[in-house]
């Protein structure tokens, strides 16, 4: 077996022989090619395979807009070191996920004049979100030497000038409201000045990078900084690995070149996890994936899937990790090629198995082609095809799903099924920024959701279903226990988003502040349990008339009259508020076509259609109510 090894990001498929010709052709085309780009970027690229994608993607940009399977992210680089190396390889590593990436280099180890100088390339450029890639030669760690009397405890100490330089740079950079400050954590060195005391010595450098890492991680959010983890990373690989004394000197290369890759998909991932990119649901094979052996050959007696024995502990660990999953709010499914109710027959009968039926949101166990399986898995679902990762053991089944569905992310699987959790949890497919009471419950409220679509093909109307639902809602305005989940909902949700514009934790806790900006979070319960948090709205105060900013909805709640229900909410408070128009705007993306029609349907009138986006208005007193089946709460 080959031994697993980081540093070649082994859970990529090997990159094909053809690629140079595939990005040649992409090349010689002024059709959109972002499909076959993102295609490309699935695989395990070397840094010059990442720059050939990269210099593809930004000609292709000249030449055509590419389609919105990718996000724009414009990110202002920040370090003490030189990074205009990989720059090209971390805009090939975003198309992975996502992500077209444009980068804005500060001057070589300008740090703080950077910050501070408000004409400097990062402050003046409009950006998303800035980096700052800072190693331990970029800040400003004491002398170990001239503190050495201070070498007892075992609380490492951090200087407060070094907080307070960590703490003006965030301010700095952060000022403009929309963008993300991205910090790194830093590796340690390789070398210890004590050797093992370095461990016990307060001063040493090794306790006071541990002290700076800890104080990252208690940095608030609502200042809107995000960490990237680097520390771990340098950590997996190695920091022999990880430093390259000789590229440093050489260059002033932060880590070693051989890395890239490895890096700029750490980072891709992030900024696929701030875009609403991160995976929603893992979808799982039967035989030899979640046991060993066929079920239907071996019976329930002859699959591998006990203590004691080396691959039945590894099919367990796999059940194990996909549990977590689930209890952090993933959601799983079942895709196999198996006769339903002998793939079921392990979950119910098996005194090993961890994973049982209910955790289970969607089973599908037939003999239809797995891609079409992995469609209707997204469907019931009600979630896209790029929200899916699927595990499976066999290498064929891998590729046939990565060719017929390039958006569902198919880690590649060493021989072993010791290596899958490894493999899986390697991706990064379910990074997160953040994580809610909401985020917990998700996977309970899609399979809550799949028992009430179950209920709906038995009801002989849908006024009858719903009513069946006993609805009941809750409703305020925006306020710090609901933020994170409202940010999330903000900058993920595509389908019913009528206008799909982002905004930063910064940016909704200044509208939490401003009077003149109406906003509005509803969640939902029914006889099934809690859906949380369903529902965002965002209104701008002019005069007398409320210009609708944001109105979106989890799409799990489609087709429950929510709409109709928070309408009535916003007619209500504006007219507490003195308010006599509502003014919406439907502004199209490649995703929200199911909400072209919202603002008609709901007996607004048209106002304008200007660059394809239409604009409507309600008068407040020509509003009738709908009754929806709905209870406040």
């Amino acid at each position: 077996m080959k031994e697993w090894n980081i540093q070649s990001c082994p859970w990529l498929p090997a990159t094909p022989d053809d690629f140079r010709e595939r990005c040649r052709a992409i090349g010689e085309t002024d059709d959109d090619s972002t499909l076959e780009m993102y295609r490309l970027a699935q695989f395990a690229l070397s840094n010059n395979q990442l720059n050939s994608l990269a210099r593809t993607f930004l000609a292709q940009q000249k030449k055509t807009q590419t389609s919105q399977l990718l996000k724009p992210f414009r990110l202002g680089l920040v370090s003490n070191a030189t990074t205009g190396l990989f720059v090209e390889a971390l805009v090939g590593s975003c198309l992975r996920f996502g992500i077209a990436l444009t980068v804005v280099e500060a001057h070589f180890g300008q740090v703080m004049q950077e910050a501070l100088d408000p004409d400097s390339p990062i402050n003046k450029e409009e950006l998303d979100g800035v980096l700052l890639a800072l190693d331990y030669r970029g800040i400003n760690f004491k002398d170990v030497l001239s503190d050495v009397a201070n070498n007892g405890g075992y609380e490492p100490s951090l200087a407060d000038d070094i907080k307070e330089y960590i703490d003006l740079l965030i301010a700095k950079f952060s000022q403009n409201g929309s963008r993300v400050v991205i910090v790194q954590t830093i590796p340690q060195p390789t070398d210890a000045l004590f050797g093992s005391y370095d461990a016990r010595l307060v001063s040493s450098i090794q306790r006071q990078i541990t002290a700076f890492n800890s104080y990252l991680a208690t940095l608030p959010q609502e200042s809107g900084t995000t960490v990237l983890d680097v520390a771990k990373l340098a950590n997996r690989v190695g920091l022999d690995s990880w430093h390259d004394p000789i590229q440093w000197n050489f260059a002033k290369l932060p880590f070693s070149q051989k890395l890239v890759p490895l890096y700029g998909d750490y980072l891709a991932r992030l900024l696929g996890a701030i875009r609403g990119k991160s995976r929603k649901c893992l979808v799982l094979d039967l035989d030899n994936t979640l046991w060993g052996g066929v079920i239907g050959d071996d019976g329930l007696e002859g699959i591998m899937l006990d203590q004691g024995n080396a691959q039945g502990e590894a099919f367990l660990a796999i059940q194990r990790t996909a549990l977590n999953l689930r209890n952090r709010g993933i959601v799983l499914a079942v895709c196999s090629k198996n006769d339903e109710k002998n793939g079921r027959l392990p979950f119910r009968k098996h005194p090993d198995m961890i994973l049982k039926e209910e955790h289970i949101a969607v089973f599908l166990a037939n003999w239809h082609d797995k891609a079409s399986n992995l469609e209707e898995i997204a469907r019931v679902l009600n979630i896209g095809l790029d929200s899916l990762v699927f595990l499976d053991d066999n290498p064929a089944e891998r590729a046939q799903v990565r060719e017929a569905l390039p958006q569902v992310a198919v880690p590649e699987l060493p021989d072993d099924p010791a290596y899958y959790p490894r493999a899986l949890l390697a991706g990064g497919y379910f990074e997160s920024i953040a994580y809610t009471p909401d985020d917990k419950q998700r996977a309970e409220q899609y399979q809550a959701n799949s028992q009430r679509t179950q209920l709906q093909s038995s009801s002989r109307n849908i006024d009858e279903f719903l009513q069946s639902l006993a609805m009941k809602a809750q409703v305020s305005s925006f306020n710090q226990l609901g933020r994170s989940r409202i940010v999330q909902l903000i900058n993920k949700t595509n389908q019913f988003n009528l206008t799909t514009r982002r905004y930063t934790e910064a940016q909704v806790i200044a509208m939490e502040r401003d009077d003149t900006v109406f906003t509005l979070q509803v969640r939902l319960q029914d006889r099934f349990g809690d859906n949380g948090m369903i529902s965002v709205v965002i209104c701008r105060t002019t005069g007398t008339v409320w210009d609708i900013d944001i109105w979106l909805m989890s799409c799990r709640v489609l087709k429950r009259r929510v709409e109709e229900f928070v309408l009535e909410q916003l007619i209500t408070e504006a007219k507490k508020r003195g308010i006599t128009v509502l003014r919406g705007v439907w502004i199209p993306s490649s995703r929200n076509d199911l909400v072209k029609d919202h603002y008609p349907n709901l007996n607004f009138k048209p106002l304008k259609e200007e660059n394809g986006a239409t604009y409507w208005q309600l008068a407040v007193k020509d509003y009738t109510p709908t009754n929806p089946p709905i209870v406040m709460e």
